[in-house]
């Protein structure tokens, strides 16, 4: 018998048998995860409403595994991101990216512009500009090779003019029911909702009760209704009345309310963005959800035509305009109603014309009219004429930046906290390449209108919440790997109304679906992109 009772012996065997467990728990904790990549020691913005914090964020495959201080994992890739800004790829919700995404080269569609911004997801088909057929127009940009990931919109503009071409009337109620039709069809296929561009022929053409019916059809399918508004200024029926319309809209279909590029538009209505503000609190009081869109620039993008003809005068389209513009007592009309939409604008010389490859291009409107010895309207209409009779040449050049906001307007919408980015980015404009380094640079470091905190929530966390993307906008464990590193020193536009297609700087890395866009300010030629479609939502019958 040992010396050592019993008792003793079984203590000692359960010491041993605990400091074997403890050693082997001890190497299995030092046995590290391996991961693709590692983001180290940057300051986290994750997207949310929290504060700021030093971590690391890891990757595998196209989801983030870990958000925090790291301790168990391991990468081939260790990207050092001290110093740096580490948030989510941040998200566009209007713009006008087609010529980058649709081109027949690969280079192009990696969509340069909107990487070298940070930005990772561009919403499509918007101003109403959006096809029904959303599940074989998403089908093909994705598997051709895009850059960002799209989110598409089924448009009021190609649903009525399938069923009603360029005329302005009313459907009857059989064309009603085609419209509401192809609105059902580009819902269930996975449109995030209706977009409709009010201020545009023939959209302008239709009744506030036209358009909620047909928005119903998105309502019923868990989509929201984004609108470029009948009005943003005093050709109609006024902002205040516009912002009201699709207020109700929002109301009477039962869907939520998004404005696209909010703003108080031209010398007759600057001043009015308290009011606006006041018409969307109310409304979001009332239990209405309202929320809206907003670019930092002092001009807004457009074309000759939407701003200065009547729309009356585009009934019927190009040849029905030409027409009337040969007629002299239509083009006497005409002429006249241009005059004020002229003043609105702020003038020939506030009217800068931007297309590519003219040669009126980067003169305004007032310079190009003295060169031609012209009145103003007359040089303007030259240049319409010229976009009807050769529409292939980009719109026959009719792209204009017309600047026309107040500072003090654009500084108080953007506070609102319903309020996000958007770059509504356009060819010949600079906010295709520059949008949110330009709201960065003169917004939050300069002049101070908001915080960092801020300007990255309405870049990313916000603006997926408003849509209901699906794990995007935020830096979450599970979430997919949209993730920019952003150096808060260099990040910055380098793009201007001269020189609109310059890259912007200070984007160090940007993930897109884990795939690495940008590496060290470089465009690696990723085509990472996908299509970001609803799941097939209720109210969809089998054929839809």
């Amino acid at each position: 018998m040992s010396p050592v009772s019993f008792p003793v012996r079984r203590t000692i065997g359960a010491l041993a048998a605990a400091a074997t467990l403890l050693s082997v728990a001890g190497a299995m904790a030092r046995t590290d995860e391996a991961v693709d990549v590692i983001i180290r020691g940057g300051t986290i913005y994750d997207g949310g409403e929290g504060e700021p914090f030093v971590g690391d964020v890891a990757i595998r495959g196209d989801r983030i595994v870990h958000v925090g201080r790291l301790g168990r994992y391991t990468a081939a890739r260790v990207i050092d991101a001290k110093g740096m800004i580490v948030a989510p790829g941040f998200i566009d919700p209007h713009t006008h990216a087609d010529s980058f995404l649709r081109s027949p080269d690969k280079a192009v569609r990696v969509n340069a512009a909107w990487l070298h911004q940070g930005v990772s997801t561009v919403m499509i088909g918007v101003d109403g500009n959006g096809t029904p057929d959303v599940a074989a127009d998403s089908g093909k940009l994705a598997a051709s090779g895009i850059g960002t990931n799209i989110v598409p919109f089924v448009g009021f503009g190609p649903v009525r003019q399938r069923v009603l071409g360029q005329d302005a009337r009313a459907p009857s109620a059989a064309e009603l029911d085609a419209m509401k039709a192809l609105v059902a069809k580009g819902m269930c296929e996975g449109a995030v909702g209706l977009s409709t561009g009010l201020f545009y022929a023939p959209q302008s053409f239709a009744a506030t009760s036209e358009v909620v019916a047909v928005a119903r059809e998105a309502a019923i399918r868990g989509g929201l209704y984004d609108t470029h508004q009948r009005d943003e200024s005093s050709y109609s029926i006024g902002l205040l009345g516009s912002v009201q319309e699709a207020i109700d809209i929002g109301r009477q279909a039962g869907m939520p309310v998004h404005f696209a590029h909010l703003k108080a538009l031209g010398v007759d209505v600057h001043g009015q963005a308290g009011a606006v503000i006041a018409a969307i609190d109310a409304a979001r009081k009332a239990g209405i959800d309202v929320t809206a869109d907003q670019y930092p620039w002092l001009a807004s993008g457009s074309s000759l035509d939407a701003s200065l003809l009547p729309r009356w005068a585009v009934d019927g389209g190009g040849a029905a305009l030409l027409k009337r513009l040969d007629d002299p007592a239509a083009l006497a009309r005409i002429r006249a109603e241009m005059q004020d939409n002229l003043r609105r604008r702020g003038g020939a010389s506030a009217l800068l014309l931007i297309a590519g490859g003219f040669p009126w291009t980067g003169k305004t409107l007032e310079q190009v009219a003295t060169e031609w010895k012209l009145d103003s309207r007359d040089a303007a209409l030259r240049i319409i004429r010229q976009g009807i009779m050769a529409p292939g040449q980009k719109g026959g050049g009719t792209a204009v930046a017309s600047f026309n906001m107040a500072q003090a307007d654009v500084d108080l919408l953007m506070q609102q906290p319903w309020m996000v980015t958007s770059s509504d980015g356009s060819d010949g404009h600079p906010r295709m390449f520059a949008t949110f380094p330009e709201k960065y640079v003169h917004y939050v470091r300069e002049r101070k209108v908001i915080s960092l905190a801020t300007f990255i929530r309405q870049s990313t966390g916000r603006t997926a919440d408003i849509y209901k993307l699906d794990r995007r906008g935020y830096l979450r464990p599970g979430y997919f790997a949209d993730v920019v590193v952003l150096d808060p020193a260099g990040y910055a536009p380098r793009a201007d109304y001269v020189r609109p297609r310059e890259l912007s700087v200070g984007v160090q890395s940007l993930f897109v679906n884990g795939a690495l866009a940008l590496d060290d300010g470089r465009t690696m030629g990723a085509a990472a992109g996908r299509a970001l479609l609803r799941p097939r939502p209720a109210g969809c019958a089998a054929g839809d």
